[in-house]
């Protein structure tokens, strides 16, 4: 028996990728942040905020609700799995990415207007 669950709330770090495969079927990526705030230890250490970024990909219905609802600053929370793909770069040189395969989520909240760009979200992977 094996457990694949992963459970995230965070925001979308971009606007997602939409690409279009076979018999026009949507595929939806993009980048969602997830924020451990900073905090002092009992001895006073100070731990500083961290942010996680990951590469989230909806397929089908999920793909075409996200499509037309999720922008960068959404809040959501994801239910899915971990899927680990490689291909090789120009410089034939292997490189793995690590991406959470959606089973379902939920929008939590829109983006709030005042917000600030978020710090450096990472760049597509193919």
């Amino acid at each position: 028996m094996a457990v694949n669950k992963v459970i995230l709330l965070g925001r979308v770090g971009k606007d997602p990728d939409v690409r279009y495969v076979a018999q026009n079927q949507p595929i939806v990526s993009f980048t969602l942040a997830t924020t451990d705030h900073a905090y002092t230890r009992q001895d006073g250490t100070a731990v500083p905020e961290r942010t996680e970024w990951h590469n989230i990909v909806m397929w089908g219905k999920n793909a075409e609700v996200a499509e037309k609802y999720v922008r960068r600053g959404t809040q959501l929370y994801i239910e899915g799995k971990l899927r680990t793909r490689s291909w090789e770069d120009r410089n034939q040189i292997k490189r793995y990415v690590t991406e959470i395969m959606v089973d379902t989520f939920e929008l939590l909240a829109r983006p709030r207007e005042s917000e600030q760009p978020m710090a450096n979200p990472p760049a597509a992977l193919p």
